[in-house]
């Protein structure tokens, strides 16, 4: 067959030509030996702890799906996902986070968030913060008025109200405080464990309550992790919680902290974690996470690799259960910067998505078998 234009053809060749218009294939002589385009940046994509796709506070979409939006939209992709967690946050019917999350032992909500911008290199956190239902927005605060990353306790507090954020008396919903009461009629718990024996009656106490299905085993540790990328490889996470169940007032877990509730690289990808804060904090998980992508490790694999130190960190009696292993959950969600994601934990769990797919809600990959308390 003869691929000599006709006078038709030839015209439409040129103008296309003039105009940068990509032709056709029937009428492009040199189709056949032009490559695909392909896009070099990575998909836009949001991974988080399960309740990351479960509560809306009334509205229509959860925190992944609205994240995804705003970013595909051209949202700073940390503004993005700190609005994505506001609706856990603010949502009572969540209590591992924000308003209405489980108080610690004197009945009183503290809460730990802490957020990191990949492309900035700048990170923001608070600690024991009480009377603020969005302590990820504070967080975002300090990252951006500050030269400092971690705010504490009263000075958090005030601080916040310096940014113009509404102080509360008690963030306590009647769900929570109903909890906390039955917690307290259980036992007197000081927190305060035995040097010698190491005992920790309050915990088995909370424990108790999860097996009796008052309290969700998700929620017991809480906290929401989210991290994100968009088209440009933007990379930034958030991590937010109210923390252990009925902790020693003033107890900090690992979401405020950089390297263990959340870690974001720029180049290399970003990690977050909930479950049990200390297991976390002794390993600087999310950490170690990053830093097996930085070596080549695809998410999953560098999701394992640091909760296997994990387990093999987890050497205290009352931390092991009848078959040795650990007694608690610990999950981590990982994102490279070419937006592969991963959600692993040492025993199976769930973890929300959402890319060009929608919002989904999938297993992890499980360490280990069965349960914490088999």
């Amino acid at each position: 067959m003869s691929t000599t234009l006709d006078r038709r053809g030839f015209l439409q060749v040129g103008a296309a030509a003039g105009l940068g218009v990509a032709l056709p294939a029937a009428l492009d002589p040199a189709a056949s030996q032009a490559p695909q385009v392909v896009q070099s940046g990575p998909r836009p994509v949001v991974v988080a702890s399960a309740n990351g796709n479960r509560f809306t506070n009334g509205g229509a979409r959860t925190c992944v799906a609205l994240a995804f939006d705003r970013i595909t939209k051209g949202a700073d992709v940390l503004d993005a996902l700190v609005e994505g967690v506001n609706i856990v946050e603010l949502d009572p019917a969540d209590d591992s986070v924000g308003y209405g999350g489980l108080p610690n032992a004197d009945g009183v909500v503290q809460l730990d968030a802490s957020c990191m911008h990949g492309p900035s290199r700048r990170a923001g956190g608070v600690a024991c913060l009480e009377g603020v239902r969005t302590p990820s927005r504070v967080a975002q605060s300090v990252l951006a008025h500050t030269d400092h990353h971690l705010l504490a306790g009263k000075d958090a507090q005030t601080f916040a109200r310096q940014m113009g954020f509404t102080i509360e008396a008690d963030l306590n919903t009647e769900h929570s405080r109903k909890l906390w009461l039955d917690w307290k009629r259980r036992l007197d718990p000081q927190h305060w464990l035995d040097p010698e024996k190491r005992s920790a009656a309050g915990f088995q106490a909370g424990l108790q309550m999860v097996r009796e299905g008052l309290i969700d085993p998700e929620h017991y540790y809480g906290t929401i992790h989210c991290n994100g990328i968009n088209a440009k490889g933007d990379l930034c996470g958030v991590t937010t919680t109210s923390g252990l169940a009925w902790k020693i007032p003033g107890r900090v877990g690992d979401s405020p902290i950089l390297g263990a509730g959340l870690y974001v690289d720029n180049a290399v990808g970003a990690a977050g974690s909930t479950g049990r804060g200390e297991a976390n904090l002794y390993n600087l998980s999310s950490f170690v996470a990053v830093e097996c992508l930085r070596r080549g490790m695809r998410p999953k694999d560098a999701g394992m690799e640091a909760l296997r130190r994990v387990q093999a960190a987890t050497v205290e009696r009352r931390l092991l259960n009848a078959r040795g292993l650990p007694n608690f959950g610990l999950s981590l969600y990982v994102l490279s910067a070419r937006g592969e994601v991963a959600g692993v934990s040492l025993y199976a769990s769930k973890f929300a998505v959402c890319d060009e797919n929608g919002p989904r809600t999938e297993a992890t990959e499980a360490l280990l078998p069965g349960k914490p308390m088999d």
